[in-house]
């Protein structure tokens, strides 16, 4: 079967909303790259699209100019010329191939490192002939066994230049989390062990760092997990999922809970009871927001992407989306906001990685399960069109409230009405539960509103505000001066702390 292509401009979705006779504004557009077809024999070293390549994407790291993927079924492979207007331009080299699952890519040096279930591996090619001919143990020293769930993630590099892996728990047949560090996340020793920093997790699938440095996770909604989390990872704190307190009795535990959390209580009374036991960075309510997150991809400075320089990405697998995340420090914490960015891609969004001309690639695989895309999986580019969305572009926790900055000036009319200007706070309860509804809900009155002279900034006074509830945001009334709705009219700040005065 013929490889399918398809350019599609998502406008509804990602760009602006619409007055009544106005013309649709793009802000993003999205190029299928490739997408599923009949599978063919996967041996040849060279590709070009047509040739049935089964590109189920799992990691994504550039060589230069070179897109290095690799995909779930055990091999990775180089797209040359991948910034190609014309997707019949790209070619698809097989690099490397007999892994155990990858799940991520990582350069180095000369070097790929790509995470396998029982290793990261390092994969040279010494004879510069463009296909590795050394597969050498990087690090391991982890728990492995069949259950189908205990996979590995990373590398990730940090801004000191540590490589960090995280393990996902088992479960069902074979799964033991009881031992071999399953849960934990942890960094690449220069001994070439795994080194246990924090524990507490289920399915880190995500690991990406901030403009500063600093490392984030995503987890997704299950046991001890009531929805997706992103978590500031850092050594010495719990997330909060229990099935891997048995690793605490090795000896190279790196550190010990003060106390175990106990179940069925809100969370922000469990989070209060353990001094490691650590808030999300953000919280991503279920189903408003997405189901399984997956990949971390911080925008670069500037507007090659648009005017969210520095925040976050966050892939969807369920959705076949991506949400973005702007975070802020309060007491020496981060803690921040999310919005729904862009969604219609054809299968689960797994890896994300930004292109040297500030485009973004978007990596995909259902891997049997479900999504709401109508492939199995895909490789599509994302590239920025010049025109900013109408949309909260920040939101940052005040005293008595928070303060959002918008892309574009807002109509003072549309500020006035409570029609649509809405806000509500809710917690989690933190059990073992297989994920977990919204409790604890409460109204917030907004008591005033004040606009910048510029029309880009609006304080909004809140009364009711919470620590360590997620408090969601609705803005439907809101127009541009030139009479748009905001693209997306929601948002939900995590408020871990108020600041103060």
């Amino acid at each position: 079967m013929e490889m399918k292509f398809r350019i599609i401009v998502l406008a509804g979705i990602l760009g602006l909303g619409l007055a009544a006779g106005q013309e649709p504004q793009v802000s993003y557009q999205v190029q299928h790259l490739l997408t599923a077809s009949s599978p063919s024999d996967s041996r040849s070293k060279e590709w070009k699209p047509g040739d049935g390549l089964t590109l189920e994407v799992s990691g994504m790291a550039w060589m230069g100019k070179e897109l290095a993927l690799s995909i779930r079924k055990g091999e990775v492979w180089i797209v040359e010329n991948p910034l190609a207007e014309n997707p019949e331009d790209l070619k698809f080299r097989l690099f490397a191939s007999g892994l155990h699952e990858p799940l991520g890519l990582a350069v180095d040096g000369d070097d790929l490192l790509v995470s396998q279930r029982a290793e990261i591996t390092r994969l040279q090619d010494s004879d510069g002939d463009g296909v590795a001919d050394a597969y050498l143990t990087e690090c391991d020293g982890w728990n492995v066994s069949g259950n189908y769930h205990a996979y590995s993630y990373g590398p990730e590099r940090d801004g000191e230049g540590n490589l960090w892996v995280t393990l996902n728990l088992g479960m069902g047949q074979l799964a033991d989390n009881s031992i071999g560090w399953r849960g934990w996340g942890g960094i690449i020793g220069g001994d070439g062990r795994f080194q246990p920093k924090a524990m507490g997790m289920r399915s880190p699938s995500g690991l990406g760092a901030n403009l500063d440095g600093d490392m984030f996770y995503t987890d997704q909604q299950g046991t001890w997990i009531p929805a997706s989390p992103v978590y500031h990872l850092r050594p010495g704190v719990f997330f909060g999922n229990q099935e891997s307190l048995g690793t605490l009795e090795n000896p190279n535990a790196p550190f010990q809970l003060s106390q175990v959390p106990k179940p069925n209580q809100p969370y922000p009374k469990a989070l209060r009871s353990v001094k490691e036991f650590v808030p999300p960075a953000v919280w991503l309510p279920y189903n408003k927001l997405g189901r399984s997150t997956t990949d971390i991809e911080v925008i670069p400075e500037g507007e090659a992407f648009g005017p969210f320089g520095g925040q976050l990405l966050v892939g969807e697998f369920t959705n076949s989306a991506i949400q973005r995340v702007f975070l802020e420090k309060v007491d020496g914490e981060y803690q921040g906001a999310c919005f729904p960015f862009l969604d219609g891609f054809p299968a689960a969004v797994v890896r994300l990685s930004f292109g040297p001309d500030g485009s973004l690639f978007v990596g995909m695989t259902n891997r049997g399960w479900s999504s709401l895309g109508n492939r199995s999986y895909g490789l599509s580019r994302v590239t920025y069109q010049g025109e900013a969305p109408f949309a909260i572009q920040e939101m940052k926790a005040r005293p008595t409230g928070f303060e959002l900055l918008f892309t574009h000036p807002i109509d003072p009319e549309s500020v006035k009405s409570d029609s649509g200007l809405s806000m509500t706070n809710f917690t989690y309860e933190y059990s073992s539960s297989y994920g977990g509804e919204e409790i604890d809900t409460q109204a917030n009155a907004i008591r005033n509103r004040t606009l910048s002279e510029d029309g880009k900034t609006l304080v909004l006074e809140i009364e009711g505000l919470r620590e360590l509830y997620v408090h969601e945001l609705h803005l439907d009334g809101i127009r541009s001066r030139s009479g748009e709705s905001l693209s997306q009219p929601r948002a939900y700040y995590t408020l871990n702390r108020i600041p103060k005065p």
